[in-house]
Order: C-alpha cells, then structure tokens, then sequence
C-alpha cells in the first residue's frame, strides 16, 4: 500500500510549482503510459493493477509498483480510476532554430486552457508537425489534463516555451509567419507554404500585440453560415485543425 506520504507527494505532481520543483509529471491511463514508454520520455515510476502487462519490459529504467484501483483512486484525478499510472521525467528538449525555419510549426501565444492546448498537441502530431511552440504564459503542457487531452501526442511532440519576442526576432526574416484575423486573407484562397509559423492566438483575447508585429501573413477562416447567425469566431484547437488541414492539403 502507498504511504500517507508517498500519496501526498504523487498528487502534488498536479500543482506546476511542485512539477518543476521534482522534474516529474503525471500520466493516466494504460494506452498513454504505454506510448510514453515507447518514446524518448524517461519514466520513473508506474503504478498498476495489470502487473502482468510489464513483465516482459526488462529494459525498462523505472520502478514498477503493483497496486489495486483503491490506491490508484487515491492519486487520480479521474472520474473513473484508470489500471495505470505513471510518472514520468519532464524531458529537457533543445530548440532547434534551423529545424524550425525548414518546418511547419504551430504558436501558441498565451493559450489558457489545458484541454485546448493537449487538443492543439495532438492536433499537430494529426498533422505531422514536431514541434509546438508557446509563450510564457501559455498553460503548462505538463499539466495532468492537458497531457490527458493529448491523448498520447506529448510522446511525439516536442512542446518547448519561449519569450516570444526573443524567439521571432531570432527567425529568418524571410520565414511567413502565418496568423488568423476577423480581418484577412481568406485561406482558401490564399497561397500557402509548407514552412512557417502558425500562430494560435488566446481564446479571449486572440493574438496578443507583441506578437502580432511579427505576423506576414493576416488569415482568416470564413464561416459558411449563410443566415449571419454563426459564432464569432472558431474555438482556437478547432481553429488549429482546420488550419492544419488546409496547409497540408496543399
């Protein structure tokens, strides 16, 4: 059984300040562990009441602790308990400017909502797009529900924060930097390349102006609506796929 004090510790992972502090992360459910173990993601410790499931990882370098659902309750945030939880090392990836400029990559800029960013994530693995991108103040990609949301993208996708006038500034000035406007070019109609930044603005505020200085390229995704009556504007992981799908229809 899990100490008092081991089951403080594991649900602690779920506030940032004690994720950076340990270097750890939180993930649930046996398909989403099993994809991280598969992917460059260092675990350190999976806690199952399916043991049989690991036994024939020999080479696994992490602690594998067989416990009921009872004990996995008591460290879930789930409605309904998963059969595996694991925790996993916060990998250190390194930012690859030169990758970057020969690549399409997405920017979120002060995206708020941790559903809406794992959507983004796994939106962007959809579309074979490495590397995302966010500001200081986006949510945490470590954040248990939004690695939830990925559905297991986070052990494909490298996710890295920037502030984001060092980072463009840094950019080839020739690199379109695409981003979507009430006031654009119609995207559909509009020439796109198979290199560039793709700027996610916030739900609320769209794309801040600090980074709109940086945008090429203004795009606008219309809306089909023909009685006027459609919402304002699209939520900002649709908004992502639908980009995405049009860029790599091209």
């Amino acid at each position: 059984m899990l100490s008092k004090n081991e089951i403080k510790f594991f649900n602690s992972l779920k506030l940032r300040k004690f994720r950076i502090k340990h270097n750890l992360f939180i993930a649930e459910g046996e398909k989403l562990v099993f994809e991280l173990l598969q992917s460059q993601i260092k675990p350190k410790i999976i806690f199952t009441s399916k043991i049989q499931e690991f036994r024939n990882l020999t080479d696994l370098n992490a602690e594998i602790i067989e416990v009921g659902i009872p004990e996995i309750k008591k460290i879930s945030q789930l409605v309904t308990p998963p059969t595996t939880i694991g925790i996993f090392n916060i990998p250190d990836y390194i930012l690859d400017i030169k990758e970057i400029e020969s690549s399409l990559t997405i920017f979120c800029d002060d995206i708020q909502n941790p559903g809406n960013l794992g959507t983004i994530i796994r939106t962007a693995d959809w579309f074979g797009i490495k590397n995302v991108l966010c500001s200081e103040h986006s949510a945490d990609i470590y954040n248990p529900k939004t690695v939830q949301a990925t559905m297991g993208a986070i052990a494909s996708v490298r996710v890295h924060y920037v502030n984001k006038i060092i980072f463009f500034s840094s950019l080839n000035k020739v690199l379109p930097i695409y981003g979507t406007f009430l006031k654009g070019k119609n995207i559909y109609e509009t020439d796109l390349s198979d290199k560039g930044i793709i700027i996610i603005g916030n739900e609320g505020k769209g794309i801040s102006c600090e980074t709109e200085q940086f945008v090429t390229e203004r795009l606008f995704i219309p809306s089909f609506n023909t009685d006027n009556k459609s919402a304002e504007s699209l939520n900002a992981a649709v908004a992502t796929a639908v980009i995405c799908s049009e860029f790599r229809r091209r």
